[in-house]
């Protein structure tokens, strides 16, 4: 049975799946700036352009796995920072097809995790301020995501989710200088974040580059993460998926492994 002329699709139950935007900063020597992992779609709607990874949702599947499976599916990545975004679903998203609402989430990889910021078939990685075009409303869910962080930036969790759990002063004026996607003055970010009292110095110094070395700095510590429940439970998804991924696991294995280890986001 066909699912009719476009009126006919436009008044049929609407597909649901989830997108992630997933964020990184650019390795060095790169420079301060925003980078994500886009796939290139191999049917219609939108042959041929790039998109979010993402996928369809399953019964036996909560919104937090379907997004996690999309990542690892597509991109073997497994982020520390997932969190739901936003709901998209315009009528007019699909262009003509059957009508689509995408479930958002944004998620956040470390530097050490994307080094070489490796591809694969229909993967590209590409910087948030030089985007091809894209498909559906895609480009509206990335804005989305870019305003998220940028409120954000000043949580701990968030920068020291990019930049590891020590830092220079130059790495975090590089993280706020990527997240802003503007020139931040680092002579007055640097007196501004020393005043906060919210950084102190570990005692250690490292080389950048050919400069002398820099103070190496941390958060102090404060109040509990209120994320934290999810980053332990995220870390434990990490290791399961990779360990599956090395056995040859099979999906059915896989899922099973990812509802245990996520099970604990329900009650944190």
């Amino acid at each position: 049975m066909g699912i009719g002329n476009v009126t006919e699709r436009r008044m049929q139950p609407p597909q649901v799946g989830v997108s992630v935007v997933i964020l990184t900063l650019a390795p060095a020597p790169s420079g301060s700036r925003l980078w994500l992992p886009l796939v290139r779609r191999t049917r219609q709607p939108f042959l041929g352009r790039w998109a979010l990874p993402g996928g369809g949702l399953r019964a036996d599947r909560s919104l937090e796995e379907s997004a996690y499976y999309a990542l690892v599916s597509t991109t073997d990545l497994h982020p520390r920072y997932l969190e739901q975004l936003y709901t998209f679903g315009d009528p007019a998203r699909s262009q003509g097809g059957l009508p689509m609402v995408s479930i958002a989430y944004w998620a956040l990889v470390g530097r050490e995790e994307t080094d070489d910021l490796s591809e694969a078939e229909n993967v590209r990685w590409f910087p948030v301020d030089a985007l091809p075009e894209l498909a559906f409303d895609h480009r509206r869910i990335i804005e989305y995501a870019l305003q998220r962080l940028r409120a954000r930036v000043d949580q701990p969790d968030v920068v020291t989710t990019l930049v590891g759990e020590t830092f220079t002063l130059n790495q975090l004026h590089g993280v706020y200088e990527a997240v802003a996607g503007t020139s931040i003055d680092l002579a007055n970010f640097r007196r501004r974040m020393l005043a906060t009292g919210r950084i102190e110095e570990t005692g250690e110094r490292r080389r950048e580059g050919r400069h002398r070395p820099a103070a190496v700095y941390r958060y102090t510590p404060g109040d509990p993460d209120p994320v934290a429940p999810y980053d332990v439970v995220r870390q434990r998804l990490a290791s399961l998926t990779q360990s599956s991924a090395l056995s040859g696991a099979s999906a059915p294995s896989l899922d099973l492994r990812m509802r245990e280890a996520l099970s604990p986001l329900e009650r944190a």
